[in-house]
């Protein structure tokens, strides 16, 4: 059956309207070579052979293997109570809340979330989120280049997530800001390239703690030279690790920014996620997509409303401050159940059985002849390994023993060889540390 509404009759009467022949004429600006004669479509399918079909392609998803793998996507637990709250129809079938009388449910819980992330943070405000992490660090460099005003020059740190660095170079590459990433050494900030590189033509300096490779430092020197020449300094974070290290706030960083899909979100196949981002009030204006904010009504009744909306729908849009047009709704409240749902202890126990956990596996392999662990002394729940094998045999004759056993760095960058990043998350046992342990000292 055709799904078009119209008759054969309605349609002609609104070509004649028009004054055109035919449909196609309504395309005629698009070269012919890119227009789509027609799609080779198979026969549609009556519901229970459909129901069979996505079974059989569903089957062919990998489900038994055990995962080491992070960089930035981590396989974490989610409490039941998660999916339980966050599948009421109220909450998967929200949209941006335009209409604060018929939102409240959903204002309320984007208000909370904002709450949250300050506190996580130690920032004063927050938006309602982002599309992700990587979105959620290029917006933070445009927002420094817009604090700053009349500098245009923005330091990259190498440590920061690989994929992340490609977005901010092309958010950056388009609007006439000058960008320089600074490598990493021994899979840490070179602090004293930095500081040399910090003078009154620097609009910020992004960097990421713990970074890609895991890899916790001290970034005090840099954000108090950054200060002393009036730049901001940009943090991207691993929510999590913020349950046992010092927050943004606390460490002086002007601007946070994280990926959420560590806090009550699956690994899906890589989305959907969203992004964090919070800084400190005297900024609030220069903070793009979306503020939830709570007053009264006439009766004194507390509501909840879109204080703040800083894009091109609501004013002029030379003056958005971001191109956000949504935020990540669903993905953030499932975040506001977690959080609420672990709550300060919770996150310290989570963040501490995640750096025990990697601490352990850590150890055991350093024990095992061939393996050589990187940055083992100062990395929170993701290291670096290096063994005589090759990565990509190594990795595969793992997978084949029933373990995605880590990233292979060449993947990402030619300079590295036989580097593998592992990640550790409270979710893997004891058992499963020894297993893999076991299989990598047999394929050795």
């Amino acid at each position: 059956m055709a799904y078009i509404p119209h008759t054969d009759e309605q349609i002609r009467q609104m070509l004649d309207v028009i004054g055109i022949e035919n449909e196609s004429d309504l395309f005629s600006s698009v070269p012919k070579d890119l227009q789509i004669s027609g799609i080779d479509l198979p026969e549609g399918l009556d519901e229970f052979s459909t129901f069979e079909k996505f079974k059989l392609l569903a089957a062919k998803n990998v489900t038994n293997k055990t995962i080491f793998m992070g960089g930035g996507y981590y396989d974490h637990i989610v409490p039941s109570a998660v999916d339980a709250l966050a599948g009421r129809s109220e909450f998967y079938t929200s949209y941006t809340p335009y209409q604060a009388e018929a939102s409240q449910g959903t204002l309320q819980t984007l208000y909370e979330y904002q709450s949250m992330v300050c506190e996580l943070s130690g920032m004063d405000v927050s938006n309602a989120s982002m599309y992700d992490g990587a979105s959620a660090l290029a917006e933070s460099a445009l927002m420094a280049v817009r604090i700053a005003r009349k500098r245009n020059k923005i330091l990259i740190d190498g440590g920061i997530n690989p994929t992340y660095i490609k977005v901010v170079q092309t958010y950056l590459s388009f609007r006439d800001i000058e960008f320089e990433v600074i490598d990493v050494e021994n899979f840490k900030t070179d602090r004293q390239v930095v500081l040399d590189k910090i003078d009154d033509s620097i609009a910020g300096y992004l960097f990421q703690n713990p970074n890609f490779f895991g890899t916790m430092d001290d970034f005090t020197a840099i954000i108090d030279k950054l200060h002393e020449h009036k730049a901001l300094a940009v943090i991207s974070a691993y929510p999590i690790s913020l349950g046992i290290l010092k927050d943004p706030g606390s460490m002086g960083a002007d601007i946070f920014c994280a990926d959420g899909q560590c806090l009550g979100n699956y690994m899906n196949f890589g989305g959907p996620s969203f992004g964090m981002i919070a800084t400190k009030e005297k900024y609030i204006r220069d903070l793009p997509g979306r503020i939830i904010g709570r007053t009264l009504d006439k009766d004194e009744n507390e509501i909840f409303v879109l204080t703040m909306q800083a894009r091109e729908q609501h004013i002029r849009r030379h003056r958005a401050t971001s191109n956000i047009c949504s935020n990540q709704n669903l993905v953030a409240v499932r975040s506001t159940i977690f959080m609420s749902l672990l709550g300060e202890d919770g996150l310290e126990n989570m963040a501490n059985l995640c750096f025990s956990k990697a601490s352990y596996l850590k150890e055991q392999l350093s024990n095992l002849s061939g393996v050589v662990v990187l940055n083992k002394a100062d990395s929170f729940n993701e290291f670096v390994i290096t063994t005589p094998l090759s990565s990509d045999d190594f990795l595969d004759k793992l997978r084949a023993k029933g373990f995605y056993a880590g990233i292979n760095l060449a993947n990402i960058d030619a300079k590295f060889k036989n580097e593998i990043l592992i990640s550790v998350t409270e979710k893997r046992t004891k058992e499963q540390m020894d297993a893999l342990v076991a299989a990598i000292g047999e394929v050795l």
